[in-house]
């Protein structure tokens, strides 16, 4: 089975901890950004998009 998250430099936990937060969640991208922000892990709104 082929790993998704070969092509991202990001950790795959950060990647699915903002996966889970905008989709369970009413959330802009800004917002998830601002919230991972707060967890000290510094990524921006267009990391999360792609």
């Amino acid at each position: 089975m082929r790993n998704p998250f070969n092509y991202f430099k990001t950790s795959h936990e950060i990647i699915r901890l903002a996966v889970m937060m905008y989709i369970r969640f009413p959330l802009s991208l800004r917002n998830v950004e601002d919230l991972l922000h707060e967890r000290g892990i510094d990524i921006t709104h267009e990391t999360v998009r792609f």
